[in-house]
């Protein structure tokens, strides 16, 4: 049902763009479990008719319950403690605080349970596409024969639990079968896209020590084949934890001395053995950007993932045995470990290793079409590079089995919204999510029951005590401030790698409001329970006082044709002075002459406010971004300081460094 024209909303509440109908509502697995956890665990029952005081009742007992919440969820989802837990929660104090004390688990088993299920054996566990855009299924029988014998070859070559277990591999179903192994095994693993070059790939996985490498020879993208042969053998040979390197011959060639073939390990007859671990036993590890020294190594529990992600998929995405799940991400994103968790819920997860936009900026729309996706997500950035396009999705696709479009990577700005609803369908649910590598997670996002609300996320997740806190530790409604949890989720990192005394943990989210994770993002938490993303706190806009987030300008601006991307940057000066360029990155053909600057002041002042006109408008080559894709602005506003370039950032975790020489010179020429 859309809500596109209705007038019978509340005085001063936006209009909806969309909302589900009754029978959607009905249907959401997020209603099944509260009537379930009403029934059985006391939660606030469902009111009749008002789906968003429903949720609003459910999330206030989640938080303040966080015990009784995931009691019920751990039994409603059926998981499986090979030995019981102690308590649900070891109290609630950040970082410390301990999850299922005493219980044992495996998070592979539970990504395997459909395949126990013969009427579901011979149904796709994974829809693999590259860009000639045709499927390749691996059904469920497939998958748990090879998990099985690869986690058999760990075990022979001597990964044991907690050993580390590497991938240099594209987003193919390898990828997934390799995860899906160590952790049957209890060993962790950690990949990186074969994208990475090798200092990026190094600067990661030297912190961790693998034992084992699973590598590809090259991979395919925008039409042509990449060689990586080079860039693995300078793996192996600054890795010297390496007991074994498995080579995926995704270009074909043969596997190089002393490697083991990827089809050798993964053709054996074997029963699944899934190693019973602690539940905050690691199960991978994930790293920040690494813009300004070595990426943070983030070690996440098999348990803490396994009930996120699971919370996650079904009660918030809706996701069960029938969907068919696409997210467009690459193996150095945690999207990708997300993905991969659809398995979780027994719906069919659509991998695609290729570019987003080939043979044309409609490909991952085509691959949508092309598998049946249900539930597709991809970043903000896309969606826009659709819009000034001019594609049409909906009229030249059949995406009829489309029922969410969900996006994250950055705030999708409010015409990203109004552009879905127009050209994918005027009755998409359209969920933009905001999380972070740290929680592997959102904080909030997707709800299947509630409106969605242009420019906005529907509501915090369920079981996250999400804030806004203005710098004293006062909560805000309404305003913008930090965005804050106040207590602890399942999926916080157990620990940093290589951080005995855990400070450089405690350094990265409890140092500003003790006790108290500040995640780095500017958020408003509206009076409806929705929330609004304006960019990252770290790099925030502050004119006189007044707090402006990035994402506002970038939304208003990246409007004009003329305007490919942007960069903003606020720089405190020496003399207490505030200097806010805006960096311009043209469409093909577009000159930045005054005209121009003109304009592009005019729709910021007049969409924003005179306070958020640039004082400088530059051109610039392109936006310099991290290896995932996220817009440099901390070590922009450091090199903008006179910070030498090698101290601002590291190179090894940008997308092209020879950008950065333009903002040095710029520092160096300013008076």
């Amino acid at each position: 049902m859309t809500a596109g024209h209705s007038t019978s909303r509340p005085s001063g509440e936006p209009e909806a763009l969309w909302q589900p109908g009754p029978d959607r509502v009905a249907a959401a697995q997020i209603t099944r479990f509260q009537a379930w956890a009403a029934e059985h665990h006391g939660a606030p029952a469902a009111t009749p008719g008002d789906p968003a005081a429903s949720y609003a009742a459910l999330h206030r007992w989640s938080t303040e319950e966080l015990a009784a919440f995931w009691r019920a969820f751990a039994e409603w989802s059926g998981i499986r403690f090979s030995t019981p837990y102690d308590t649900v929660l070891a109290g609630e104090a950040m970082p410390g605080a301990r999850w299922f004390p005493g219980a044992t688990l495996n998070y592979a088993e539970h990504a395997l349970r459909t395949a126990e299920d013969p009427a579901r054996a011979d149904e796709p566990a994974i829809l693999h596409v590259d860009e000639t855009h045709e499927p390749t299924p691996v059904t469920w029988s497939q998958l748990r024969g090879q998990v099985a014998s690869l986690a058999e070859e760990l075990r022979r070559i001597g990964v044991r639990p907690g050993d580390r277990v590497s991938g240099y591999l594209p987003n193919i179903p390898e990828a997934a079968v390799a995860l899906l192994a160590t952790a049957a095994v209890g060993g962790v693993w950690t990949s990186c896209a074969p994208d990475f070059g090798a200092r990026s790939v190094l600067d990661r996985f030297q912190q961790v020590e693998p034992v084992v490498l699973f590598t590809v020879d090259g991979y395919r993208y925008g039409g042509k084949e990449h060689d990586r042969r080079d860039t693995v053998a300078e793996l192996r040979a600054e890795l010297p934890t390496l007991s074994a390197v498995v080579h995926v011959p995704l270009l074909g060639t043969p596997a190089p001395e002393g490697a083991l073939e990827w089809s050798d390990l993964t053709s054996g007859d074997a029963e699944p053995r899934f190693e019973q671990v602690p539940f905050d036993h690691p199960l991978w590890v994930l790293y920040s950007s690494g813009t300004t020294g070595l990426p943070k190594a983030i070690v996440q529990s098999q348990g803490g993932i396994l009930l996120e992600h699971l919370k996650q998929l079904t009660l918030h995405n809706d996701i069960g045995p029938g969907d068919r799940f696409f997210w467009f991400t690459s193996t150095g994103w945690m999207m990708w470990n997300l993905l991969v968790s659809g398995l979780l819920t027994g719906c069919t997860v659509v991998t695609y290793d290729g570019s987003p936009g080939y043979p044309d900026v409609a490909a991952q729309w085509r691959v949508a079409e092309r598998t049946g996706t249900t539930v597709y997500g991809t970043s903000a950035a896309y969606v826009m590079a659709c819009r000034k396009a001019g594609i049409h999705p909906g009229r030249d696709l059949d995406l009829s089995r489309v029922k969410c479009v969900a996006t994250t990577g950055s705030p999708l700005p409010p015409d990203g919204f109004r552009w879905i609803h127009d050209e994918v369908s005027e009755d998409m649910w359209i969920a933009s999510v905001s999380g972070g590598t740290d929680v592997c997670s959102c904080f909030a996002g997707a709800v299947p029951t509630l409106p969605v609300h242009t420019g906005e996320l529907q509501a915090p997740s369920l079981a996250t005590a999400l804030h806004a806190w203005d710098p004293q530790g006062k909560p805000l409604i309404d305003e913008v401030g930090e965005l804050v949890v106040t207590k602890p989720m399942p999926s916080m990192p157990v620990r940093f790698w290589n951080d005995p005394d855990g400070s450089r943990y405690h350094d990265s989210y409890f140092d500003v409001y003790p006790g108290v994770w500040r995640h780095g993002d500017w958020i408003t938490l509206t009076s409806r329970n929705s929330v609004v993303i304006h960019g990252r706190s770290d790099s925030t806009l502050n004119r006189g006082g007044v707090r402006m987030g990035s994402a506002d300008i970038y939304e208003a601006v990246e409007r004009l044709p003329e305007i490919r991307e942007s960069l903003v940057i606020g720089v405190e000066l020496p003399d207490g002075g505030y200097w806010m360029p805006l960096f311009v990155h043209l469409a093909e053909g577009a000159v930045l002459d005054d005209a121009l600057r003109d304009n592009v002041k005019r729709t910021i002042r007049s969409g924003l406010s005179p306070r958020h006109v640039p004082d400088e408008i530059i051109e610039i080559p392109a936006v310099p971004h991290t290896l995932t894709g996220k817009r440099l602005e901390v070590p922009v506003k450091r090199l903008l300081q006179g910070t030498p370039l090698e101290k601002a950032v590291n190179p090894g975790s940008v997308d092209n460094v020879e950008l950065l020489h333009l903002y040095e010179r710029l520092a160096a020429d300013r008076p």
